[in-house]
């Protein structure tokens, strides 16, 4: 009887014990894999960036990629502080994301804070000068993405602008001169309105706070006003736009969502569309290809873009042919 309790005792044991062994395996086994994880960066507001931000989360998802279950995306915003994308940049470093996604000054800063994540950028307008890449065709290194060339169409827009505003002979300029590409831009449009015998008051910005002063010093001097985009106008687009409106002042912007916000008009790429093409460059990363090897494209259309209602309370007539010409009117 001894012996036979003994026994069974000894099998016990030894089932339990082979039990407690093979569980953690069969735990392992049933643990989910990490999935791959997007930094997502914006230089600006979650608000700001948010028709843009859904555009690429849609493209991301007819891809196969969806946040939470084939993907993790980690959100960062910088409410168009260059330093807080510094620090956003290197804190997705630290956590060893597999692509960073982001546009503007914080390109650079996420270069500067990893020389081995991929970076896709979606909004910057000379990535060559700016050192982000070698050259288009070829980027080498981690970085790759899409131009917008907004300089170059800085005569475009002052055009278009003189179309709707009659007898324009003076134009305000508002830059955030914090910005390289902003001070290129202004560069840009003063050659231009030179050639059209026009009279520009700059107005330079750094921060917030030097919005509501710069329309003092324009209240009464100009005609029209050219916003140069970067993350610190687009973060504060509605305040920019009622102050110009309280001012009667028509605006010229370089992307829709500012006219989306209150502004007159706007001539440039689609923004929307560059990110949906930069969820393509991420799931060519993510599937293995290396970002250097990715050449940057460019953009090959620009929209014109009008807001009536805005265009009405500046007590502006619109010629029709130039709504024909818009590729979008706002009502």
């Amino acid at each position: 009887m001894a012996s036979c309790f003994l026994y069974k005792r000894r099998e016990f044991i030894t089932l339990l014990g082979g039990a407690a062994a093979a569980w953690p395996l069969g735990a392992r086994a049933q643990q989910p894999t990490k999935l791959p994880t997007i930094g997502y960066l914006g230089t600006a507001s979650a608000s700001a960036w948010a028709p843009w931000t859904a555009a690429f989360v849609q493209r991301l998802h007819e891809l196969g990629w969806t946040d939470g279950r084939t993907v993790t995306i980690q959100y960062r915003w910088a409410e168009g502080r260059a330093e807080r994308s510094a620090e956003l940049a290197a804190e997705l470093a630290r956590l060893k994301v597999d692509v960073i996604v982001t546009g503007g000054n914080a390109a650079l800063a996420a270069k500067q804070a990893s020389s081995v994540v991929p970076i896709v950028f979606a909004l910057v307008d000379d990535p060559v000068s700016m050192g982000l890449v070698a050259s288009l065709a070829r980027p080498g290194g981690n970085v790759t993405g899409l131009a917008i060339n907004h300089a170059d169409l800085a005569g475009k827009r002052l055009t278009l602008l003189r179309e709707v505003v009659p007898g324009l002979h003076r134009v305000g300029i508002m830059a955030n001169v914090e910005y390289p590409f902003a001070v290129l831009e202004v560069g840009e449009f003063e050659t231009a309105a030179r050639t059209l015998g026009l009279e520009v008051i700059r107005l330079e910005i750094r921060r917030a706070e030097d919005i509501a002063p710069a329309f003092e010093t324009l209240k009464g001097r100009a005609e029209a006003l050219y916003v140069v985009g970067d993350a610190l106008v687009t973060t504060h687009r509605i305040r920019i736009n009622t102050l110009a409106l309280a001012a009667r002042v028509p605006t010229m912007h370089v992307v829709r969502e500012l006219v989306e916000a209150g502004g007159l008009m706007s001539y440039g790429s689609n923004f929307a569309d560059l990110f949906r093409r930069a969820a393509d460059y991420v799931d060519k990363i993510l599937r293995g290809t290396k970002p250097g090897e990715i050449p940057v494209e460019q953009p090959t259309k620009f929209n014109l873009v009008i807001n009536l209602t805005t265009a009405k309370a500046l007590g502006l007539t619109i010629p029709e042919s130039f709504l024909l010409r818009a590729d979008e009117v706002i009502e």
